[in-house]
């Protein structure tokens, strides 16, 4: 297998971005070389199982390379990832063609990951933890990723300064639960402090961005250095899931509506100008339509940033699958539908607020068959999951400068702007 010739696709979020990068790092490191999957004579595939929507690209993704399989285009098919951990013996009796399933890696504590990167140079995305420390009723990735682990601050720290060293100038904090880092290897939750460290350790890095925090372990030490800390984009993604007091019993959030209420207003007195990202499930067991009308009524009135609206998957293995007064889909579809409808108009309400401001914006490409508009994002706007800002430059911009804009219009999701002032 020495010297093969490896392609790989990459599913899912970014967590399993990273998990890529570090099984290429590994492969590379044993001497095969990293191709276009098109090149290859083994592929992998690296694939989602969190819910139905995720497993079916997955398949679908291997149906296809075995179809190349058996037109001699590649020789050997490696199945990696959250669907063969979870389904890997049963797959294997079904898929005779897939040479390899080999489930998820184990994330190691205090030596340093070994990646080739499948990022731009300027942008990276660092796993401080794996799998989630609570059980969601709802969810089987505990199942899947096993028990929850931190890495220490200090292997963070040389991961982040050797990608600081590198010229990256946006990291990505990923984890299933960011917010309980440390609870594990520290007893306490340590976000806060690996922040500090990881601020104090950096000089091209500019942006560090929070993704995945979960709301009931939020503190105010973490609050307090989101808002002081210059390097540190003031935006949270902070998935809340739903409203109702009930239903968020039901889905064992650890958290209830007026504790939610409370930190996000907490939030945005301590955070001025803070972008919100939340994620909500629409349709779990026993989401009747007065317990969806809260969820409507509170979208409306506290006017996320960001929103995304999941229709709840029936999980095999999870608490929440033997849950009576399950949803119809259609009604589910509706449900979803509606949230999407008003959180439109909010966010082009919101966007339309921040025209006449100047804001700081990551330039990633130039927009095709346009000479002078280019394509960046601000600290409001992760990458992939949120929206762009189109920059008008006279001046030739490259990808990882930043740029001062000032911001001229605003759609629903994006912005538009000028070039104000430049600072790389």
């Amino acid at each position: 297998m020495e010297g093969r010739r490896v392609g790989l696709i990459n599913l899912g979020c970014a967590r399993n971005l990273v998990d890529s990068q570090t099984l290429l790092g590994t492969l590379k490191r044993k001497g095969h070389r990293i191709v276009d999957i098109h090149e290859a004579d083994m592929a992998i595939v690296n694939t989602c199982s969190f819910i139905e929507e995720a497993r079916r690209e997955s398949i679908d993704t291997i149906l296809d390379l075995i179809e190349l399989k058996k037109q001699g285009k590649i020789k050997r098919i490696i199945v990696a990832g959250c669907l063969a951990q979870r389904y890997g013996a049963q797959l294997a009796k079904e898929l005779k063609e897939v040479d390899a399933f080999v489930g998820t890696p184990t994330l190691p504590k205090a030596r340093l990951l070994e990646q080739v990167l499948l990022t731009p140079s300027y942008l990276a995305y660092v796993k401080i933890c794996e799998s989630c420390f609570n059980q969601c009723s709802f969810c089987a990735i505990p199942k899947i990723k096993g028990k929850f682990v931190s890495r220490t601050i200090e292997s963070i720290v040389k991961e982040v300064e050797r990608l600081d060293a590198q010229g990256v100038k946006e990291i990505n904090i990923i984890g299933q639960d960011i917010t309980a880092y440390g609870m594990d290897i520290y007893r306490e939750k340590s976000l806060a402090k690996l922040l500090k460290a990881m601020a104090a350790a950096t000089k091209n890095i500019q942006w560090i961005r929070l993704l995945y925090a979960f709301p009931a372990h939020m503190t105010d030490e973490l609050i307090e250095v989101i808002a002081t800390e210059p390097k540190i984009c003031k935006y949270i993604d902070i998935p809340l899931q739903h409203i109702s007091d009930s239903i968020l019993q039901s889905m064992r959030r650890g958290i209830t509506k007026q504790e939610t209420m409370d930190l996000i207003a907490k939030i945005r007195v301590q955070i001025p100008h803070v972008s919100l990202r939340t994620t909500f499930i629409v349709g779990l067991p026993g989401e009747n339509e007065e317990r969806f009308q809260e969820l409507l009524s509170f979208v409306k009135n506290f006017q996320f940033e960001r929103v995304g609206v999941f229709i709840y998957s029936r999980e095999e293995g999870t608490e929440a699958y033997d849950f009576l007064d399950q949803v119809p889909a259609k009604i589910k579809k509706h449900r979803l539908d509606i949230l999407m409808h008003h959180q439109k108009e909010i966010s082009h309400q919101l966007q339309e607020r921040l025209i006449g401001r100047t804001l700081k914006v990551l330039i990633e490409e130039r927009q095709e068959n346009e000479q002078n508009i280019y394509i960046g994002r601000s600290e409001y706007d992760a990458p992939e999951v949120d929206g762009v800002v189109y920059v008008h430059s006279l001046n030739t911009l490259q990808p990882g400068d930043f740029v001062n804009v000032l911001i001229t219009d605003a759609y629903e999701y994006d912005l538009a702007g000028e070039v104000y002032a430049s600072n790389s």
